[in-house]
């Protein structure tokens, strides 16, 4: 059977709607679209988890490299964790865990096992006006995405700064922000053109925009630090119909 490597995508709600066709562009399909006969990509996105419930299910999750081999690992959980303690969903987990839960996925024996090429997404920002009630908040999603980069500095694993990248986008300067001051996405600012376009429903699942920012920030993620794991760069699963050199030996590899 032709064996596939497979682009491992781990998270919640924002990665488990990221092959929808309901809007148009979707990280997920758009993956897959760039890594067609190349590598399989796998959702596992699970609505409304936290980092804590994916590591109780990251056994049932993760395959041994005997049944699949993963190449690349998405880690992408944070946003629920980031609720508000109070907040009527029961989804947050406290700063230090959601470091703690973070390290552990990433080093679980499971995943280890598999020696994959690990990404870790920072959760994104929040637009504070899209919810009622507010549980989640604009300032508290900065410190869980700035927890995710600590965790990646401090196990040397490579990280899409999602947060950032939507940030930039609002017009937000972090050289010229002061710590009192709101950030894009506060009830204390006016509602920022350039999340509404980013992000939809409770001002936290992506528009096409959104999705569209992170598969660009994934990319340009590896070709910084796996170059040769570009899609143009890796052979195609099975020959081309048109290439009879590629037929020949393919055929004398199945004898």
């Amino acid at each position: 059977f032709a064996s596939y490597d497979k682009f491992f995508l781990f998270g919640d709600s924002i990665t488990q709607e990221s092959y929808s066709q309901q809007w148009g562009f979707g990280f997920s399909a758009a993956l897959q679209n760039a890594y067609i006969r190349r590598l399989d990509v796998v959702n596992r996105g699970l609505s409304g988890y936290n980092t804590r419930q994916a590591l109780k299910v990251l056994p049932s999750i993760i395959p041994p490299p005997g049944q699949a081999r993963i190449r690349f690992l998405v880690v992408f959980f944070g946003a629920n964790d980031a609720s508000v303690p109070w907040g009527d969903n029961k989804q947050h987990i406290p700063l230090d865990e959601y470091k703690d839960n973070l390290k552990n996925i990433i080093t679980h024996p499971q995943v280890a096992a598999h020696n994959a090429r690990i990404i870790l997404v920072t959760p994104p920002p929040v637009n504070e006006h899209r919810f009622d009630p507010v549980n989640r908040l604009a300032s508290d999603t900065k410190k869980y995405a700035e927890a995710a980069c600590e965790v990646g500095q401090e196990l040397g694993v490579s990280v899409v700064n999602l947060w950032k990248a939507f940030m930039e986008r609002t017009g937000w300067e972090a050289d010229k922000w002061k710590a009192d001051e709101p950030i894009p996405g506060s009830l204390k600012l006016a509602e920022n053109d350039a999340l509404l376009e980013l992000m939809w429903d409770a001002g936290l699942h992506f528009y096409p925009a959104g999705y569209e920012v992170l598969f660009q920030e994934t990319i340009k993620l590896i070709t910084e630090k796996w170059p040769d794991q570009l899609p143009e760069n890796l052979p195609m699963i099975l020959p081309l119909w048109s290439d009879p050199t590629a037929w020949e030996a393919w055929e004398k590899s199945t004898k």
